[in-house]
């Protein structure tokens, strides 16, 4: 949606425009098409909240979940969230740790994936899992018989990240302090729209079916909204003399 919709902001767009979108609208096909076509822009990615010091501690003022979300039916066992490879720590001699600190180890040999990234694999001793406390939280199931090995882990190695790939300057660009300032006033820009259509409009659903109905409700609004937003510029003061 993105490519359509600065399409059709071309005739409003000044030399000093800057385009800004969430990460819903974050693909390399998206970036690379507003490189091609000298667009400045600044769109978000999925990781850019976790690479901003400012959201380090963000987690600690969201509200709590409900108590009763994690609750099971009486007698049904209740799912259990197993160790991943961000919970075990990787050692630079071909071994790893475990979250119940056991040795596991790798013969060396670097595997590639169908998309080209690159991975290692570690295993640890089926006697140690069968003795471990955590192995609830760690094995999927029972362990093959005389087989010698226990837990298994796959470690796989950063994409190298390419300084002229338009996508990766892209990052850069929105997390140098001046892409965060500018990209920051977007939240001005675009949520009162909806604040306005929501809560003074009191558009809190759609009262139609159909796509056909369903724009044309919309665009009435989104009509109304954007004839009050001139009404308030010099263009639409002149207008009303």
């Amino acid at each position: 949606m993105l490519l359509p919709m600065i399409a059709q902001s071309q005739p409003y767009r000044e030399d000093h425009t800057l385009i800004t979108a969430d990460a819903g609208y974050h693909s390399d096909a998206n970036i690379q098409h507003l490189k091609d076509h000298n667009i400045p822009a600044l769109i978000a990615d999925n990781q850019m909240r976790s690479r901003d010091e400012r959201f380090a501690e963000q987690a600690k003022y969201k509200d709590k979940p409900d108590p009763l979300s994690g609750k099971t039916a009486t007698g049904q066992p209740k799912e259990v969230k197993r160790f991943g490879p961000k919970d075990f720590e990787f050692n630079d001699d071909n071994t790893a740790t475990c979250p119940a600190s056991k040795l596991m180890t790798s013969s060396g040999s670097i595997y590639t994936s169908a998309r080209g990234l690159h991975y290692q694999t570690y295993t640890a001793k089926a006697v140690d899992c069968d003795a471990c406390e955590l192995s609830r939280q760690c094995l999927k199931g029972p362990l093959k018989p005389n087989d010698g090995r226990g837990r298994q882990v796959t470690r796989f190695e950063p994409k190298p990240k390419d300084p002229a790939n338009p996508s990766e300057r892209m990052r850069q660009a929105i997390d140098s302090s001046r892409g965060r300032q500018l990209y920051s006033q977007r939240i001005g820009t675009v949520e009162p729209m909806f604040g306005n259509i929501r809560h003074n409009k009191r558009l809190t659903r759609l009262n139609h079916r159909s796509r056909t109905k369903v724009n044309t409700q919309w665009n009435l609004y989104g009509m109304v909204h954007n004839i009050e937003k001139l009404a308030k510029t010099d263009l639409g003061q002149r207008m009303a003399r």
